[in-house]
């Protein structure tokens, strides 16, 4: 489905475009979405198109068609954390365009790195933007913005989506449910991890890279981490009986790794690899891969991103004690 609605004689010379992904959050807003976004652009005299996903990966491959243009480009994606990654994936690379995601999704997890996420919502506040460059991890073939996760933790991730259009289940109550599940089947496995010249052999619960702060509906492993230092933040969570599991998680949850030094490290690094026993899930910003050696790493693409004007999104202050 295609709506396009172009204005000239504007003087502006950027060309925003909306991707809308219809799957997103606990039910279609494409319609709802697409008024807002009609009302706004037109008053604002802006060259825009509105395309609709009708596919997974469709982003992609919308983000990545107008990228090779060559026009500057903003592109909205209309969706949650899955919707973003789809359409990061696709401007990966291409330096005419920026990002951002006008919220509508069931976690929205990767703007919780600003100060006031609910800006994200007010298309209005999203046109009136500052802009940053941040990083990106490389996974194996993949690119992901926020954190990607291998073991109990990307098993609880990739499955949030079996739960959150059950009534009464969105946002962290599907994390919750996932959770409780996941932990019933299994909670550790044998990984080999290799980080900075180091060799970790070892049952791990779970293994997180963090280059944005929040996921799975609110956690929140690593404050400080810095979307921008060039740098990977990664926990290792060694294996834990059914019994710590909600200790372990609940300090785990708001970024207290550093109260579990027996169980938890915490490591700064560009790149890590992980070698799987068997096929394993991974965690992509919520969206599920599978592979038996797992490559991580701060990948050499950047993004811009923007932003509402005037937010903040400075690394937070450790939640120790």
């Amino acid at each position: 489905v295609l709506y396009s609605d172009f204005i000239h004689g504007s003087d502006i010379m950027i060309h925003h475009l909306f991707i809308i992904n219809p799957a997103a959050g606990s039910y279609n807003r494409t319609e709802e979405a697409s008024q807002i976004i009609h009302k706004i652009c037109r008053a604002r005299k802006l060259s825009y198109e509105i395309r609709v996903s009708t596919a997974p990966g469709e982003c992609a491959r919308i983000a990545r068609e107008a990228c090779q243009t060559g026009k500057e480009l903003r592109i909205y994606a209309c969706g949650g954390d899955g919707t973003l990654n789809e359409v990061v994936a696709g401007v990966a690379g291409f330096d005419n365009a920026a990002v951002t995601v006008y919220s509508g999704g069931s976690g929205n997890d990767f703007v919780k790195l600003f100060d006031e996420p609910k800006a994200f919502f007010d298309l209005n506040r999203l046109m009136d933007a500052d802009e940053a460059t941040f990083d990106l991890i490389r996974c194996n073939e993949d690119v992901a913005l926020n954190i990607c996760s291998v073991g109990l933790d990307a098993r609880i991730g990739t499955d949030v989506s079996n739960y959150k259009r059950l009534p009464l289940l969105q946002g962290f109550r599907a994390y919750a449910a996932s959770t409780v599940v996941n932990v019933i089947r299994g909670i550790s496995e044998h990984y080999v991890v290799e980080v900075d010249g180091e060799t970790i052999d070892d049952e791990q619960t779970m293994i997180c890279v963090c280059n944005g702060r929040f996921y799975g509906g609110g956690f929140n492993p690593v404050p400080e981490a810095d979307p921008s230092d060039g740098l990977l933040d990664v926990l290792l969570v060694k294996k834990v009986s059914r019994t710590q599991v909600p200790a372990v998680i609940g300090k785990y949850k708001s970024g207290r790794y550093a109260e579990l030094p027996h169980l938890v490290r915490h490591l700064k690094t560009k790149s890590i690899r992980i070698l799987c026993d068997k096929p394993t899930p991974i965690n992509l910003d919520g969206e599920l891969r599978t592979a038996q050696v797992v490559e991580m790493s701060v990948a050499q693409e950047k993004v811009r991103f923007f932003y509402p004007k005037g937010l903040s999104w400075a690394a937070k202050t450790p939640a120790h004690t």
